[in-house]
C-alpha cells in the first residue's frame, strides 16, 4: 500500500500522511518542502515526489519487532548512513567506524527506534542532492526534521502494518 504524505505550504514543517484511508499528523524538513530537483545537501528540506520505501531499520534494543510486510533488519551500534557527498559511500547504510562524514543510526534519542529508508537519491546517488531521508519517529515536542518524515510512535507502528517491499512514499507539493 502506498503512503501520500500533504503539506499546506512551502515553508511548513508539517503535515498529513495518509496510508489505507487513515490519516496521521507528521513532522517534515525544519525549512519546509522542497522539489526533489532542487534538493540539496543540508539544506533542511523534505523532497518531494514518489519514492520507494527500501526497507525498516530498528532498534531491537529497545522496541519489539513490528508488524510490516518490508525487508526489516536490526540497528547496531556500527550501523551508520554516510552524509560525505564526496566519498563513494554517500546517501549508503554503512558500517562503524567510517572515515567519511556519517549519522550514528542508534542515537541517544529515540528518532530512528523505527527508520524506514526512503528511496531517495539513491539510485545512484549524486553527489550534493540530499541524503538520509528516512521515515523515523517524530521528537516527543514535534518538531521539525532535517528533511525526514516524521511520526509519533503509534502512528509509525499503524503505518508500517499497511507497508510492504513494493510500497512507495508519495510526497506532495501544496495545493
Amino acid at each position: 500500500m502506498n503512503i501520500v504524505v500533504r503539506t499546506k505550504s512551502w515553508t511548513a514543517t508539517t503535515g498529513t500522511l495518509e496510508i489505507g484511508g487513515q490519516a496521521f499528523d507528521c513532522t517534515l524538513g525544519r525549512t519546509g518542502v522542497v522539489l526533489s530537483e532542487a534538493k540539496k545537501e543540508g539544506d533542511g528540506k523534505t523532497p518531494l515526489g514518489i519514492f520507494p520505501l527500501r526497507q525498516l531499520l530498528y532498534r531491537a534494543d529497545r522496541v519489539p519487532k513490528p508488524l510490516t510486510g518490508l525487508h526489516v533488519e536490526i540497528l547496531t551500534p556500527a550501523t551508520g548512513w554516510c552524509e560525505d557527498s564526496t566519498h563513494p559511500d554517500y546517501n549508503k547504510k554503512i558500517i562503524l567506524p567510517h572515515p567519511a562524514v556519517h549519522d550514528r543510526m542508534t542515537r541517544e534519542d529515540h528518532l530512528y527506534d523505527y527508520t524506514v529508508v526512503i528511496g531517495y537519491n539513491d539510485a545512484p546517488a549524486v553527489a550534493g542532492k540530499g541524503s538520509a531521508i528516512f521515515m523515523h519517529l517524530a521528537r516527543p515536542d514535534f518538531s521539525p526534521t532535517a528533511g525526514c518524515v516524521g511520526l509519533r510512535a503509534g502512528d509509525m507502528l499503524a503505518v508500517l502494518k499497511l507497508c510492504n517491499n513494493s510500497s512507495k512514499i508519495e510526497l506532495l507539493p501544496p495545493v
